[in-house]
């Protein structure tokens, strides 16, 4: 793990309509943590997900990610760093994407809509979509896959980017033992290559990977518990 941050958050407060999703939530993440975020629903979790990559701006508070605020270009940028697999969302089953188009669109969050992907690119993407049990799966509609599997695809979707950073939404919510244990392999797999950072939601402590050392439990929009075995980083120059 390296000393340095790449998330810094201090004092940060979100409300919307006069309610209070985050308040006074102060944090660092050193590069190459990886971090699970617990609570009950509505403790704050997703919120603090949605700040660091920048779709919620901040009430009062600063945030700083890689050294920025994620605001306006800035976070375009830190965003072909991120990669976010965000809570299921529906799919109109019309959709004409299949499955292997929408792994590859994580290809060109990290190239650029200008490059075309390489044979090391699409390799990467088949050895992910093989890893997570889905392969067979790529000429597929998205519209036409299960719960399991569009979750599966969306994770893979986040590993082709190869971010520095992943925010990662309760990934193994509703998935089977064995979809579990793929993912955490591959995460780990991921952490010990690349030393990826990760925030990692979760209900089950059990559903994570061994890389996670340190667990934060938001209550009510605070951050209640901070347990870490990891030394403190050194923050960014402003």
């Amino acid at each position: 793990m390296s000393s340095e941050s790449v998330i810094e958050i201090e004092n940060a407060v979100v409300a919307y309509n006069g309610a209070t999703a985050l308040s006074g939530v102060s944090l660092t993440v050193c590069a190459g943590e990886c971090v699970a975020l617990i609570g009950a629903n509505g403790a704050g979790k997703t919120t603090l997900l949605t700040v660091v990559n920048g779709f919620t701006q901040l009430t009062s508070g600063r945030v700083r990610v890689f050294g920025a605020t994620p605001k306006g270009m800035q976070a375009v940028r830190a965003r072909r760093r991120i990669g976010y697999v965000a809570q299921a969302q529906p799919i109109d089953p019309r959709m004409p994407v299949s499955l292997l188009e929408s792994v590859m669109t994580g290809v060109y969050g990290r190239l650029g809509w200008r490059r075309k992907p390489t044979q090391r690119d699409r390799a990467l993407v088949r050895d992910i979509l093989d890893s997570l049990q889905i392969l067979p799966l790529a000429a597929r509609p998205l519209g036409r896959l299960s719960g399991g599997e569009m979750r599966r695809a969306m994770i893979a979707r986040c590993l082709a980017q190869e971010p520095d950073l992943m925010l990662l939404d309760e990934p193994t919510a509703s998935l089977d033992d064995a979809s579990c244990e793929a993912i955490m392999r591959i995460m780990e797999q991921a952490h010990r290559e690349r030393g990826t950072t990760m925030l990692w939601v979760t209900h089950d402590l059990d559903a994570l990977p061994p890389c996670c050392t340190r667990t934060l439990r938001l209550r009510n929009g605070a951050l209640a518990e901070d347990l870490s075995h990891a030394p403190a980083c050194k923050r960014k120059d402003p």
